[in-house]
């Protein structure tokens, strides 16, 4: 890479990457909001419970809570200082991520100079994040409607993938491919069947709330047995999935030095496939524990992030050598 950049564009990268990982920690936390059912914690938005630092005990609350915080899409449930404090932290963080976002369009404005779309995709991105807020909003009024809460997750995914690609695109560097091997489309193939397993993966995660809701905790060893095809196609499609990241990943081997940033990053993609192909073993064997399902879909957008980067680096920062080995 080349190191010769002035401070300001330092700057802005950095707050770039560090806006990348936020967002990623935010997926995370999300997550975990939706799998321990924290998603309702604060019935409320943007306050929780009509409060800007919610409650930790009940008796903080009016007696007819219920009531008071009551709409037609739906109605509050027993008061739960963890699943409030959890989806609280969750908000805050989304905050955080949005802050830091703003920063990083700052640190973009004297790209207008150099290079304006910089700028302008870091400014879409931030829009992006406050549209997504409003998202956030619409899923709390809607009551965690599953296809609400699908778009909230596909929003996330879009802004990290706009802010890899501004992050990569503001970098003067080149990496060298010997032959004239087709690996941006393959490497499009790979994204394009990674957007189809996610979508898939949230559907599935829709069917377990559903599940869950009639069959109880009590028979969580259970639930994988009622959650449909849907299941079953995201279980058997993620061998399709692991197959052409296999052949992406050889492809790139046998085209790129093992120092490359690109080889390296197939390495971290192996590994990662690893682990969620573990996950995915645990949370079919032990009745989807609440923790291991943020973890899986962690990992699936650490997975779908780092496919997106390499992507983008093959389209766009890769120079072609014909006729030549490594």
């Amino acid at each position: 890479m080349n190191n010769n950049t002035n401070p300001s564009q330092r700057r802005f990268r950095r707050f770039g990457i560090l806006t990348i990982a936020s967002v990623f920690f935010l997926i995370f936390v999300g997550g975990l909001v939706r799998s321990t059912g924290s998603g309702m914690g604060c019935p409320d938005w943007p306050k929780c419970f009509g409060q800007w630092v919610p409650p930790t005990n009940v008796s903080e609350l009016p007696a007819d809570y219920k009531e008071k915080f009551r709409t037609q899409a739906h109605e509050v449930a027993t008061f739960d200082v963890y699943k409030t404090w959890t989806e609280y932290i969750n908000r805050l963080i989304g905050l955080l991520t949005g802050f830091f976002i703003f920063l990083t369009v700052f640190f973009a404005v004297p790209y207008l100079k150099q290079d304006a779309l910089v700028f302008w995709l870091s400014l879409l991105a931030l829009l992006l994040v406050a549209f997504q807020g409003w998202i956030g909003a619409k899923v709390v009024d809607t009551n965690l409607a599953g296809w609400m809460v699908t778009i909230h997750m596909l929003i996330a995914l879009v802004i990290v993938g706009l802010l890899i690609y501004t992050i990569t695109r503001s970098q003067a560097f080149e990496i060298t491919q010997h032959g004239n091997k087709p690996i941006g489309l393959i490497m499009v193939t790979v994204v394009i069947i990674s957007i189809v397993q996610t979508i898939s993966g949230t559907q599935v995660r829709e069917n377990v709330d559903a599940v869950a809701l009639v069959m109880g905790e009590q028979n969580r060893p259970y639930w994988i047995e009622n959650l449909g095809r849907i299941f079953s196609f995201h279980r058997t499609f993620s061998f399709v999935s692991l197959a052409i990241t296999i052949f992406a990943l050889y492809t790139i081997k046998q085209s790129f030095q093992r120092h490359s940033i690109i080889y390296k990053s197939g390495l971290a993609l192996l590994l990662l496939i690893g682990v969620q192909i573990f996950s995915g073993k645990l949370l079919d064997s032990f009745g989807f524990p609440a923790q291991v399902q943020s973890i899986h879909l962690f990992i699936g957008s650490l997975i779908a992030g780092l496919q997106l980067f390499m992507t983008i680096m093959v389209l766009t920062k890769t120079k072609k050598i014909a006729n030549a080995t490594i």
